[in-house]
């Protein structure tokens, strides 16, 4: 399985639904994105990349769109 990492940034925040149902932010800032080719994307955010999130595919790409997910690389 190959893995594609890319920096990239939040400019405004993306949100995500936990498993109770609830509402998370990912908050602005820098991150790594982490493709593997299949339906979802990781995103990895915090001082020590302790956080992170399995995105859709497009989720991704309609934060991309908005502008609030830009990639660096």
């Amino acid at each position: 399985m190959d893995i594609a990492t890319h920096r990239a940034r939040i400019t405004s925040p993306v949100f995500y639904r936990i498993g109770t149902g609830r509402m998370q932010t990912i908050p602005i800032g820098p991150c790594l994105i982490e493709a593997t080719g299949g339906k979802s994307i990781d995103i990895i955010w915090g001082a020590h990349g302790e956080k992170f999130v399995a995105l859709p595919v497009e989720e991704i790409a309609a934060a991309q769109d908005h502008g609030h997910l830009v990639l660096l690389d």
